[in-house]
């Protein structure tokens, strides 16, 4: 009876765990064909047609068409291409300024570790769009503009998880073996904390995509983000926002409803990237 329960067991969390990385891989698999897409259509996202102008949705076009006969359809796949990639940077630079300060603060000692805390503490307490958009303004706005400011402003969190998995990784007996062989904390942190580190590290990486796709796409339509000759979802938003009283619901609907999609779809990935690595979480 036993042996029938536990291979019972055993077949429910290999089922959980294949219907997990299959719904991780279709996300990601959708996510992929939106950039792949919106990279190639992205030339013919600013192709202008008067005769087409101010169409509502249809077989030929999607999305309809804007007042200058621009596709909306091929706009909003560009624009959640920028956007992803926009956010692929800020998430990967941000990520790292995590990673490193986050083991800076593990073990740098009190010191350090009260410094650290202290400006996670600081930059989590402070408003974060307002903060964004200063420092995007700062930097001149722009691509890199949004980008840097997405990039500084969306560690803390992920620091705090990194300094939390370091300092429970240092109670470890084999860590405590390599520091009374006299083993440099460098050297440590590379060899046996990195990899301990990495899991975490990969599903706060990819849970970072959406918060900046959104923060992103909030500073660009309030003017402190993308150019306008750029087409970014926030810059498609803004400018639908003239047009809508005129009964053109379709040019703020639809790419609305791709951008919460995008982000909902990173957010499932990111959830099952973290049942998958996670035990605790696999029988969920």
């Amino acid at each position: 009876m036993d042996k029938v329960l536990f291979h019972a067991a055993k077949m429910r969390l290999f089922n959980n765990r294949l219907q997990t990385m299959i719904i991780m891989m279709v996300a990601l698999a959708i996510l992929a064909a939106v950039v792949i897409s919106g990279m190639l259509v992205m030339g013919n996202a600013q192709t202008t047609d008067f005769a087409s102008k101010n169409l509502a949705p249809s077989f030929a076009h999607p999305f309809g068409t804007d007042w200058m006969g621009r596709d909306m359809f091929i706009r909003t796949l560009s624009g959640l291409a920028m956007s992803m990639f926009v956010g692929l940077l800020a998430a990967t630079v941000s990520s790292l300024i995590a990673v490193g300060l986050g083991m800076a603060a593990a073990l740098g000692g009190k010191r350090m570790d009260a410094v650290i805390t202290w400006l996670i503490d600081l930059l989590m307490g402070l408003p974060h769009i307002i903060l964004l958009i200063l420092i995007a303004f700062a930097i001149g706005k722009g691509f890199w503009g949004v980008t840097i400011g997405v990039a500084v402003t969306h560690w803390p969190n992920l620091a705090r998880v990194i300094r939390a998995e370091v300092l429970q990784c240092k109670q470890s007996n084999y860590i405590a073996h390599a520091e009374k062989l006299g083993t440099s904390k460098l050297k440590i942190a590379w060899r046996h904390i990195t990899p301990y580190i990495i899991p975490q590290l990969l599903v706060g990486f990819v849970l970072l995509f959406p918060h900046a796709i959104l923060h992103e796409a909030a500073i660009t339509f309030l003017g402190f983000g993308l150019p306008p000759e750029q087409p970014a979802i926030g810059i498609i938003l803004s400018e639908a926002m003239g047009h809508l009283s005129t009964g053109m619901w379709w040019l703020a609907l639809f790419p609305g409803i791709a951008l919460v999609a995008i982000v909902l779809l990173f957010d499932l990935a990111g959830s099952s990237l973290r049942r998958l690595i996670d035990p605790h979480r696999s029988q969920d």
